[in-house]
């Protein structure tokens, strides 16, 4: 099979791999002959659309034809436009869909003295102002003799503000920061000051709220003589609380996944953000919760999860962050639909509309339970929306900071980097799978391949608990950890 016809109502096709020009394909019983060489994950037309007609895709509209386009015909930014606007008007239609049945399952994680379940046992140094950054780095390079027994690494996680800040910002980076603090993962962490910042101690403190102080200790660098050696004595204490931990059978149902994409392409909303999507209805059947976030990446496609909000209240928040989100981008000047990006289009994804519908595939088909504000944290179990733009570092950072143990992130193009979280990268075609295994972790191309989603989703399943259970992510393996925190206002 070369080409896919994803719903019934759609006027085109995708191709899974190359397809040349003069090329006689068949989907569905209906043949189309190539009107030009069309490149994997790209779209042709599967009947003539007229200028001004909607191009459907998954079953929804992706955007309005520019100009006639005949039947074969490469479909893509040089003959479709956007349909979204700023404007939107939302009704509650609920829908709800059967989850799968799924055997219980267990993985072997480490149980945290508030009772709270964690895949790694990590030493964390939280700066809480970027002048200290390099302290913290420091301190890192030189106690990696305190990464021993099921002590199993130390991290910092640079950024560059906690001062110079006001308003939202302020408060967003203070809220952000605590919520590193408290993740799971994490069994010590040092929390780093320099002393004159506008972010203060007490103030951070206030934030956290109550605190195990074995576990969470401070250090503000401009009252002590020596930093490098009082930090190292505080993370000696901190590396020896935390070496009392030991992994042991915790259910599956306690796992929190966020789920994300990067570096999209066609093949995105075909292989590897479904499989994602059968997994988190697995979880979910489990017990468990699953996270998606990138609203920009919702508009267009917000109504498939607004159906499934599990009650008004719920989708009256979700409306809220779409319009939010939109607010923002006007405040600035900014149309909403400005997306995807020029590797998304290079991968075959036309309109926002059609990257929109392909990521909320990583929902699944579970009711929505909750809507969660930046840098709060899941209190739900089952699936969450969370507050946070589409850039892959700042939503991964809030992923996250909302207590997600690990992060699926599906990738079309490829990428490097990773989240404090374990950072699990799914290859939506096989092809990048092969040329960069450095990089990524699982391939969801198989899909393409014939592969049903249903098998996909279990296999991921699998891998997901053999990462909570210790396995390390390609990302782990090389060191990539870094955080980026959602700004807005201004820089005194």
């Amino acid at each position: 099979m070369k080409i896919i016809r994803l719903h019934p109502r759609d006027n085109v096709a995708v191709a899974l791999a190359d397809v040349a020009q003069g090329e006689e394909l068949t989907v569905d019983g209906l043949a189309v002959t190539a009107g030009q060489d069309i490149q994997r994950g790209h779209k042709l037309a599967l009947a003539p659309i007229s200028a001004g007609e909607s191009v459907v895709k998954y079953g929804c509209a992706i955007g309005t034809a520019k100009e006639n386009i005949p039947q074969g015909a490469w479909v893509h930014v040089h003959n479709v436009r956007t349909g979204l606007s700023e404007g939107g008007e939302y009704r509650y239609d609920h829908k709800s869909y059967d989850l799968p049945q799924v055997a219980p399952r267990t993985f072997k994680g480490y149980r945290r003295a508030d009772g709270r379940a964690a895949i790694r046992n990590e030493l964390w140094i939280i700066p809480t102002v970027g002048c200290v950054n390099s302290i913290a780095q420091r301190l890192v390079r030189e106690n990696q003799h305190l990464v021993s027994g099921t002590v199993e690494g130390l991290y910092t996680f640079p950024h560059p503000f906690g001062c110079s800040q006001m308003g939202d910002d302020h408060a967003q980076t203070r809220r952000l920061l605590a919520a590193l603090v408290r993740h799971p993962n994490a069994g010590g962490v040092l929390v780093l000051g320099l002393g004159c910042e506008n972010l203060t101690m007490d103030q951070f403190k206030e934030e956290l709220g109550p605190y195990d102080e074995n576990r969470v200790k401070f250090l503000v660098c401009q009252d002590v003589p020596d930093e490098i050696a009082a930090g190292s004595a505080v993370l000696k204490e901190l590396a020896d609380y935390a070496g009392g931990f030991r992994r042991q059978e915790i259910p599956a149902g306690e796992l929190v996944v966020g789920m994300k994409c990067g570096g999209s392409d066609g093949l995105s909303g075909i292989t590897a953000n479904p499989a994602v999507g059968r997994f988190s209805d697995r979880l979910i059947a489990l017990g468990g919760s699953t996270v998606l976030t990138e609203v920009p990446e919702m508009f267009g496609a917000e109504s498939i999860l607004f159906e499934r909000c599990e009650s008004e209240r719920v989708f009256q928040k979700a409306v809220g962050m779409i319009e939010d989100f939109k607010r923002y981008f006007t405040a600035h000047g900014q149309v909403v639909y400005e997306n995807p990006s020029p590797g998304n289009k290079a991968g075959g994804i036309t309109t926002l509309e059609d990257k929109s519908c392909g990521c909320v595939q990583k929902g699944g088909s579970a009711q929505v339970v909750d809507v969660l504000g930046y840098g709060e944290a899941v209190t739900k179990k089952g699936l969450n929306l969370l507050s946070g733009p589409g850039n892959d570092l700042v939503s991964a950072t809030a992923l996250t900071a909302a207590g997600a143990h690990l992060i699926l992130f599906t990738t079309g193009r490829g990428t490097p980097f990773g989240a404090p979280a374990p950072t699990v990268k799914i290859s939506t075609n096989t092809p990048l799978f092969e040329k960069k295994g450095n990089w990524i972790d699982f391939n969801a191309g198989t899909v393409a391949q014939g592969e049903s989603l249903d098998a996909a989703g279990e296999r991921l399943l699998d891998f997901v608990l053999e990462v909570a259970g210790g396995r390390p992510t390609r990302t782990e393996e090389q060191g990539f950890r870094e955080i980026s925190i959602f700004k807005d206002g201004v820089v005194l």
